[in-house]
This record gives structure tokens, sequence and C-alpha cells, in this order.
């Protein structure tokens, strides 16, 4: 499964006496779909998952699966303190027909987070899942920066196909892209190179049967081949005239500060999952179309717009500076839930500051 570009977890919008809002939600959804950005979160950190039922996380995880963009890749925020827990939101995630599960460390019994209670947690979760997972790291968030030797470790699993990790540290990040550089896993990938995943596949190839295509198996689509195993070459017409070709993703590292993006796509991120992209999508993406293209200076002059907002706006005023962001830039961000505060007056016009050039 491809994972390059940009993707904004989205929030979760709340109505002012608490309960989710969902046709808001809804609305940002097909908004963000219409954005070049590769695709969306749903129940990140950004989306206040922790804040939500067991009930609410999936009637959320169904409101913004049936609003999203055909074409754009699905992530769900599936991690949950325990394994079986974990496993039980990522196979309804799945049910709906998301792509990839997005799965946090876990953190709550600190002590215990050892390299064996970790490597046990991912390879249970991964051997499990009918999704391909993606490790989420947030230490400012968990207390819990897991090392870049466990990911390293980590990534030798064939289900366990990249990590969104959230430290800041590009160090890190350039350890990490070092450390799993030797492993080799084939993706499929539209003619212009974007994401194909198995849902694609199936709209694609619904009620077409008899066109003279071919169905790509789902491991190849995700990349869950085994890590030494050589890539084909050859190019693939899907049922639905969806032509494909392969190419060689690896183990895909994204990142989760936007202030830095620039650096750490230089480090060797492929793309990132940026709660900044909730306020300015576009801003985002730009940086990653500069670099892409190979034009170093024009994505440090896109970096130098955003970084200092980027900073203040999600590092420091949080998810109630980030929704109040979203609502000066046309999206619904609302209230956060308690003990979340809303922004005083004095916040709400930084915030308005801040984004005056970014409005996208």
């Amino acid at each position: 499964m491809l994972l390059h570009g940009i993707f904004p977890p989205i929030t979760t919008p709340f109505y002012p006496d608490g309960n989710v809002y969902f046709k808001k939600l809804e609305s940002n959804v097909e908004r963000y779909s219409r954005t070049p950005c590769a695709g969306v979160v749903v129940l990140g950190s950004t989306g206040e998952a922790v804040m939500l039922s067991d009930q609410e996380q999936r009637d959320v995880l169904k409101s913004a699966r049936a609003a999203a963009g055909p074409n754009k890749v699905l992530i769900a925020g599936t991690g949950v303190e325990s394994a079986i827990e974990t496993l039980r939101l990522t196979e309804y995630a799945a049910e709906l027909g998301y792509d990839v599960a997005m799965v946090r460390t876990p953190h709550y019994y600190k002590k215990q987070m050892q390299p064996a209670n970790i490597l046990a947690f991912y390879r249970t979760v991964a051997d499990r899942s009918p999704l391909p997972v993606i490790i989420y790291n947030f230490p400012p968030a968990t207390g819990y920066d897991i090392p870049a030797e466990l990911v390293i470790e980590l990534a030798e699993h064939p289900n366990l196909i990249g990590i969104k990790e959230s430290s800041g540290d590009v160090e890190k990040v350039r350890k990490m892209v070092e450390g799993t550089r030797h492993i080799r896993r084939s993706v499929t990938v539209t003619e212009t190179f974007e994401a194909v995943t198995p849902r694609m596949v199936a709209a694609a190839t619904s009620g077409s049967v008899g066109d003279g295509g071919e169905l790509v198996q789902v491991a190849a689509l995700t990349g869950s081949s085994s890590s030494f195993a050589k890539p084909s070459s050859a190019a693939v017409t899907i049922v639905g005239k969806m032509k494909t070709r392969q190419k060689d993703a690896g183990f895909q590292v994204l990142v989760g500060a936007a202030q830095k993006l620039h650096p750490s796509l230089d480090a060797g991120a492929v793309g990132a999952i940026l709660a900044f992209a909730c306020v300015a999508p576009t801003s985002c993406y730009e940086i990653y179309a500069a670099w892409k293209e190979g034009d170093a200076e024009l994505a440090r002059l896109k970096q130098e717009r955003i970084a200092h907002a980027a900073q203040r706006v999600v590092g420091e005023l949080g998810i109630p500076g980030l929704k109040h962001g979203m609502d000066f830039n046309g999206y619904f961000g609302g209230p956060a839930r308690l003990p979340l505060l809303p922004l005083t007056g004095e916040g709400r016009d930084e915030v308005e500051q801040l984004l005056a050039d970014v409005r996208n």
C-alpha cells in the first residue's frame, strides 16, 4: 500500500452539548477529498479519539468512510491499550472498507513497556490484522517514545508497512529510514503513481466482469509480501480499465510535525500525517510537491510560510487552536470536549493573525 503524500488526521466535530456532529464531519471529509491530499486519517489524536466512546468511534469511522472520495487512501486509527481491543476495532474498520490501520504505541503501563512488550504487541496485531498496519508514535501525548531500533526490528514484519513518527526528531527519521532501507516491498500504483487499494480495485471491478482485465492479489497491493521478495515489474490492467504498475515502497516513514516537514522529507520520509493539514491542506501539500519536484528552494520557502503557525497553533494551542483555525479557514472546527477548553478571545485573535496568509 502506497502511503506517499499528505494526510490530514481529521478532527471530530461536536455540537455545543458535546454530541458528535456527523453532518459537519461528512462535510469536512468531502472537502478534504477535493484537495490534493493522498487520503485522510480518522480517529487519530487530532480526532480526540481518546474522548470518544467505543460506539462513537465506530460511528465516526462509518460516517467518514461514507463521505470520503473513492480515490483517497483511508487510514483508521484503531490503537487501544490492549491488543485484543485494537484488533476488534481494526476488524470493524476493515469491514467498513478502510485501507490501513494506524496503531498507536500502548503507553498507560509505561514501566512495563519494555522492548519485549512492544514487540509482542505489534507482532500480535500485525499477525491477525485484516489490514496493513502502521505504527503511531506520539511521545508528546503518550509519554512513551518507541526507540528507532525497535521500529527497525518491527519493520521486518510483512504486515507492518510503516510508521507515523510524531516526535519531531528528524535524526530519528533518518535513522529509521537507513535501518529499513534493505526492506524491499512492491506495491501497486496507478499509471501516475498514485495509491491503489483493494477497495479501489473492488470499485473498479464492480459490474465489469468480462472486460478482460485481471485482479491483483491483496498482498501485492499492500506490500505484504516477503521483505526480500523481488517485485514484479509487469504492468497489470485491472477490470474496469484501471491501468496499474508496480512501485518499490519498502518500509514507509511518515512524520507528524508540519514545521519540520521539509527536513523530514530530506531525511527520507515519504509523506506526512499533519494536524496542520486539517487547517491548510494545500499549504502542506505544496511543500511536499515542491520537494517531490526537486525544487529545494521552493520547498524551503513554502516551509517557512507555515512553520511558525504550525508550531503555535498545533504544537502549543492544541486541538482548540486547531479547531478555531479550521473555522477561520472555512472548515467546521467547533468545540473540543472537556477537559479541553475553548480559546480565549486573545487566543482566537492570535490564531487568525497566524493564518492570515495561510487561507486554504
